[in-house]
């Protein structure tokens, strides 16, 4: 009996099978499952906290801050290595939140302003809410500076957790908390532009701004190179460097100007399948050089229906949850833990603000955007199960621990760290145990 799809069935194996595969192939099965990222994550920042408060603590420390120089002739730019990771490799990072965000607007549930209000409301209360506990208990002293560290939500740890709790979860509940998420970043992303700038060179500033709108004729044109791009992505990542604004931001900027369309149409797409058996098989193209043209013509056709959203967003997304956010907590979760450190009170504040303050806030935006008729609950996802997200939102980790790198130094930033991974992993499992209590997994039948 076939179904409904089996015409659109490809096989799952184009090549024959080769002894590599036998080696590869775990690691591709590990790499898409959902969970996967948020647990590499976790072991890459339980190893750098190992290694802080182990005998190698001094050689694991200096060796972040050793200098990478890139230079050409009289041009010399060097920084530390945890710099070239914090300020260029997340860059990636952030450009792949930026094709998330366009992905939601353009497609997802934050295109619907209905559907968008509730995500979006609870948002902001997660993010207003803990920043005020953090201010109040913060006001007036050193910490102050760091009222945005408890305001951000990761979304690799958060899509993680609810993973593994199976199919429990309802679906509109996981799309209510990956909207909320991005929505979050969004609310995060403005809080490192307009919290965290220290200073403005209007110069690269403007130089900065001059790329972007280069880009933009670049696509006007119909310049579909990716070398062209990236080589100008580049050069304006040192504009913004270089202008005060974090540079990461940049990265941002290019993810919402991907295109979201394909730049081969649907019709044109469907002619070329349908001469595809005809050109496989010859189709009259006894020459070589005829039959390569056709069937790259082909290959650039496929490869070009899928738009540069998509194709960028998939082909990134394994090398920042693998690489890239692992790498980041390796230099950047590595503090030295002693008796005092988990009585500090930025670690407090920070702590109490996440676990906190965030399911507070999501609530009661949430309750408040209902009742003006602003937006409704999902179907199936009532109110003790927003404040369970809400808890389990307060893992902030990535982006709290980037932001704390920008706000706080020396024993304030340890301080701020220790607090970010204390409400991080207390909010996860406080979230996950709410979660499970509210959606007991269903009893087998003997």
């Amino acid at each position: 009996m076939q179904t409904e799809n089996s015409g659109c069935d490809f096989p799952e194996k184009i090549f024959p099978k080769a002894p590599i595969d036998h080696v590869v192939e775990p690691f591709k099965r590990f790499m898409h499952v959902e969970a996967a990222g948020g647990i590499v994550l976790l072991l890459a920042a339980v190893v750098s906290m190992a290694l802080a408060n182990s005998p190698f603590a001094e050689g694991f420390a200096s060796f972040w801050e050793t200098e990478l120089v890139v230079g050409l002739g009289s041009f010399h730019f060097s920084h530390s290595l945890r710099h070239w990771i914090n300020d260029g490799l997340m860059v990636i990072f952030f450009f792949v939140v930026g094709l998330e965000v366009k992905r939601e607007l353009v497609m997802g549930e934050l295109r619907d302003l209905r559907k968008a209000a509730l995500p979006m409301a609870a948002a902001l209360g997660g993010m207003v809410v803990p920043a005020g506990i953090y201010l109040a208990m913060q006001y007036g002293k050193a910490g102050a500076h760091g009222w945005g560290i408890p305001m951000a939500t990761d979304i690799a740890f958060v899509v993680g957790c609810i993973t593994l709790l199976g199919p429990r979860v309802p679906s509109s509940l996981r799309i209510m908390m990956l909207s909320l998420a991005i929505a979050d970043d969004i609310g995060a992303i403005l809080v490192i532009a307009l919290g965290y700038t220290d200073h403005l060179s209007l110069a690269f500033l403007a130089a900065a701004f001059g790329g972007v709108c280069l880009m933009l004729v670049f696509f006007r044109l119909g310049i579909r190179s990716v070398a062209v791009y990236v080589i100008l992505m580049v050069v304006d990542w040192f504009f913004f460097h270089q202008s005060g604004i974090h540079a990461t931001l940049a990265g941002v900027i290019f993810g919402l100007l991907t295109p979201s369309s394909s730049p081969v149409s649907k019709g044109v797409l469907g002619e070329m399948v349908q001469k595809a058996g005809a050109i496989v098989q010859g189709c009259g193209l006894n020459l070589p050089e005829q039959r390569f043209k056709r069937l790259r013509q082909m290959e650039i056709a496929l490869r070009k229906s899928i738009s540069p959203m998509e194709r960028f967003e998939t082909k990134l997304h394994p090398w920042v949850a693998f690489g890239i956010m692992p790498l980041f907590a390796l230099a950047n979760a590595g503090i030295t833990v002693n008796g005092d450190s988990f009585s500090h009170p930025v670690a407090l504040a920070v702590a109490l603000a996440l676990l906190a303050g965030k399911p507070a806030g999501i609530f009661i935006f949430s309750y408040l955007a209902v009742k003006a008729r602003v937006a409704s609950l999902p179907a199936g996802v009532g109110w003790k199960a927003v404040f369970a997200g809400g808890t389990l939102a307060g893992i902030g980790f990535t982006m709290s621990l980037f932001i704390a790198g920008l706000a706080v130094e020396g024993e304030l930033l340890d301080a701020a760290k220790l607090g970010v991974i204390i409400g991080s992993m207390a909010s996860a499992v406080a979230g996950m145990v709410m979660l499970a209590m509210i959606f007991p997994a269903a009893k087998k039948k003997e």
